[in-house]
């Protein structure tokens, strides 16, 4: 597959960890994946890092400049929402963890007993569901916040590093939620239907790698370890899709663009929830066909050569899903009269390819019904991948005619 149109390929990825490393960046640079989406994150965060500690001991001279890089890292969420509401909870946590030091410190003064009360309270009000995740922060301001107050040398210089902390807290998530603003900002890149799309190339990109070595006969237990890691990484985009599709629906309230011409309608289409769940199961179904593809490795002799043609009808039938995958990737409402009826084409094709799978295991006298060999299981998970596909098709065309 190419990096942009999804061309197919036709002879198996070299290995190493050189070549892999490449196609890493490769992926990164030319579509929508987890490739990108953690490149992204780790270059949002060092920016989001840098700004914050220029400001806080470049400009401000603050004796504890850490507090303000960790903040901005630390809040830097998938979407702009996320990014916001956590990082209001997490200033919400800090502060409350230093309203329990500068009450319970002041009152009982640098002692054992004090930190004692100051970790109970601090615990407690950490587990206010309000918080959220951010929950946990509660306590480590506090625990901060007391070792401040343990080296400060009088009162004024106490309040002044306990108020310099929450402004670098402040500072922190600020810079945080600019840089995920102006920088690729999620909202727009990541809304429901480039959620879908996401899944859709992690996927084509997978089973791209996956068919022109069972084609080949080039495929052996490393490499098969590596497909069955990487269909296991999907799970950060299929709930970065799922924030997509909340977020999409939330913004539906009260975002302004809504109301332009050029996006009236779009935010109207509710079968990208089914059709997000379908791309999950389907990508459940990979993850278990990657580790039956492991297993067959690891359990089948490699003096029994029955099994080849099977393997090349597969690798038919999953070249046929790449096809598929490559229209879901590019998935676009205003195509979807177009769309729509070549997935429910694309279906039927794989269909046969499945089918012929199917048939070539019976023909081949493989043991269909031995637990110790996956080929019952590939046919199954061929079968349950082609209603997935098919449900997707006939989800799109519904909505086309309506």
């Amino acid at each position: 597959m190419s990096n942009a149109a999804g061309e197919l390929r036709g002879d198996p990825v070299q290995q190493g960890r050189l070549a892999r490393a490449a196609q890493w960046w490769r992926r990164a640079w030319g579509s929508e994946g987890h490739e990108r989406h953690t490149a992204l994150l780790i270059g949002k965060g060092t920016v989001a890092a840098t700004l914050a500690w220029v400001l806080s001991h470049n400009v401000l001279h603050a004796q504890s400049p850490a507090f303000a890089p960790f903040s901005a890292v630390l809040i830097m969420q998938v979407t702009v929402y996320q990014s916001l509401l956590q990082s209001t909870r997490y200033v919400g946590a800090v502060a409350a963890g230093m309203a329990v030091q500068a009450a319970l410190g002041f009152l009982g003064g640098p002692d054992l007993l004090t930190f004692a009360l100051v970790a109970l309270v601090a615990l407690t009000v950490g587990r206010w569901p309000a918080l959220g995740s951010q929950g946990t922060e509660v306590p480590i301001a506090a625990f901060f916040a007391f070792s401040t107050y343990v080296s400060a040398t009088s009162d004024l210089d106490k309040l002044t590093q306990l108020g310099q902390i929450i402004l670098l807290v402040l500072i922190g998530c600020s810079v945080g939620v600019l840089v995920n603003v102006p920088v690729f900002p999620p909202l727009r890149l990541r809304g429901a239907e480039q959620g879908i799309r996401s899944l859709a190339h992690a996927l084509c990109d997978l089973v791209s790698d996956m068919y022109p070595a069972l084609r080949e006969g080039e495929f052996d237990q490393e490499r098969a370890r590596h497909w069955r890691e990487r269909a296991a990484q999907t799970g950060e985009l299929v709930t970065q899709a799922r924030t997509g599709l909340r977020t999409a629906r939330e913004s539906i309230h009260y975002n302004p663009r809504r109301l332009l011409r050029r996006h009236r309608g779009r935010t109207s289409f509710q079968g990208y929830g089914a059709v997000l769940e379908a791309m999950e199961r389907t990508l459940y179904q990979m993850a278990s066909l990657t580790r039956s593809l492991d297993q067959r490795r690891e359990n089948e002799p490699e003096e029994h050569h029955n099994y080849r043609s099977f393997l090349r009808c597969y690798a038919d039938f999953l070249e046929s899903v790449s096809e598929i995958t490559q229209v879901l990737a590019a998935l676009d409402e205003d195509k979807l009269n177009e769309q729509a009826p070549q997935l429910c084409q694309l279906a039927d094709q794989a269909q046969r390819c499945r089918h012929r799978v199917s048939k070539q295991a019976e023909q081949d006298g493989l043991p269909l019904a031995d637990p110790t060999h996956p080929y019952g299981v590939l046919v199954i998970d061929a079968t349950r991948l082609m209603e997935e596909f098919q449900y997707t098709g006939d989800v799109l065309q519904h909505h086309v005619g309506q």
